[in-house]
C-alpha cells in the first residue's frame, strides 16, 4: 500500500513518478544481481542493485537527466553548469549532450583522472577550480554569470533528488520482498530520493546510510539534530566528501534510519569481493553498501539481527584502474 509522504521535503512520490516518466527512454533500467556466496557471508539474503551499469558508469545520470529535460526551451538553450569532482560532472555532460545544449562543468583540480575523462568524452566544456569548496562555488558563480547557463546543483535540488528516487521505483518492482535498503550517503540527493519513494511505498521499510570514517558527517549529523560539516575529509572513497544540503537532510534526519560507518579497509575488501564474486567492477562509493552489511558494526548491533531481504545500491562502476595496469607493466 502506497502512503503519502507529505510534501515538506524536496520531493516526493509524485515528483518521482513523473522524473520516472520524463526519463524512462533516456536511461537503463538496471538488473539487481544476487550471490550465493554473498548471502552466505553476510548471513542475509542481498540483492545488488547495479547503477553501476548505469549511462555514464553511476547513478547520477537519473538526477542530471530528469533535471536537464526539466528545462524549458529557452532556459535550455543558455546550456547547464555546476561543480563536481566525478560522477555528476560526466553525468550533467552526458545529459546535457543529449539534449544539445552546453555544460560547464566546474571541476578541483584533484578530481579522480577517469572521471575527467568522462566529462571530456561527453563533450562537457571543463573548467578548473582550486580543491576547495569555496573555490569551486566561486567559479560555478562566475560561469553562471558569463553564460546565463542553469545550475544543476549535485545533490540538493529537487529535480535531482526525484531523479535518484526513480532507483527505488525500479528496485521495489524487481525484489518486491526488501526490507532493507543501504545506500552510500555523501551529499544526500541518492538516499533522499531512495528514502522517500521506498517509504511511500513501504512504510515499514529500513533504510540504513553507509558512510566512510574518515567522512563521517552525516552520523554526527544525525547525533547532533542538525548539519555538521568537518574540517577536512579522508577516505578511499572519494564521492562521499560532500556534506549534506538544507534539501537532502530533512530527509536523513526525519526518516533515515541509522548510519553504518566503515573503515577503508573495509571498503576495498568490499570492492575485491564484487570483482571476484560478482563480476563487477564497482568504484570504493559503490561498494560501501556491502562493506557495511558485512562490517562488524552492523553484524553486532542486535537492532538489526531481523534484517533479512537487503537491497545494496552499486552507486557508480568508475573506478581509476591506471594504478592496475601500472602494476601489470612492471
Amino acid at each position: 500500500m502506497e502512503v503519502k509522504v507529505e510534501k515538506k521535503y524536496g520531493a516526493d512520490l509524485s515528483s518521482i513518478k513523473e522524473a520516472q516518466a520524463r526519463i524512462n527512454s533516456f536511461i537503463h533500467k538496471t538488473p539487481v544481481f544476487s550471490s550465493d556466496s554473498l548471502n552466505d557471508l553476510s548471513g542475509k539474503n542481498l540483492f545488488f542493485k547495479c547503477e553501476c551499469f548505469q549511462k555514464g558508469g553511476a547513478f547520477k545520470f537519473r538526477g542530471a537527466c530528469n533535471a536537464v529535460l526539466s528545462l524549458d526551451d529557452d532556459q535550455a538553450s543558455k546550456g547547464v553548469v555546476t561543480h563536481s569532482s566525478g560522477n555528476h560532472a560526466a553525468a550533467l555532460a552526458l545529459a546535457a549532450k543529449l539534449r544539445g545544449i552546453p555544460a560547464y562543468i566546474v571541476i578541483p583540480s584533484n578530481a579522480p583522472k577517469c572521471k575527467v575523462e568522462n566529462v571530456k568524452r561527453y563533450g562537457g566544456q571543463i573548467i578548473w577550480s582550486e580543491p576547495t569548496m569555496q573555490s569551486r562555488e566561486d567559479t560555478a558563480s562566475k560561469v553562471l554569470q558569463e553564460t546565463g547557463a542553469a545550475l544543476v546543483h549535485p545533490y540538493n535540488d529537487g529535480r535531482i533528488i526525484s531523479g535518484q528516487g526513480t532507483i527505488s521505483l525500479e528496485l521495489l518492482d524487481q525484489v518486491p520482498q526488501l526490507d532493507t535498503i543501504i545506500v552510500p550517503i555523501s551529499g544526500g540527493g541518492l538516499i533522499s530520493g531512495v528514502t522517500l519513494a521506498a517509504k511511500s511505498i513501504n512504510p515499514a521499510i529500513r533504510i540504513l546510510a553507509a558512510e566512510p570514517m574518515g567522512a563521517n558527517d552525516a552520523a554526527q549529523s544525525k547525533a547532533a539534530g542538525r548539519i555538521i560539516t568537518l574540517p577536512e575529509t579522508n577516505t578511499v572513497a572519494d564521492g562521499l566528501r560532500a556534506f549534506l544540503g538544507d534539501l537532502t537532510w530533512p530527509v536523513v534526519r526525519d526518516l533515515v534510519d541509522d548510519v553504518i560507518i566503515v573503515e577503508d579497509k573495509e571498503i576495498i575488501e568490499a570492492m575485491r569481493l564484487c570483482y571476484e564474486i560478482l563480476k563487477v567492477a564497482v568504484e570504493p562509493s559503490g561498494a560501501i553498501g556491502l562493506a557495511a552489511v558485512l562490517s562488524d558494526n552492523f553484524r553486532k548491533n542486535p537492532a538489526w539481527q531481523n534484517y533479512k531481504n537487503i537491497g545494496i545500491i552499486l552507486s557508480g562502476g568508475n573506478v581509476d584502474l591506471g594504478l592496475l595496469w601500472d602494476s601489470f607493466r612492471k
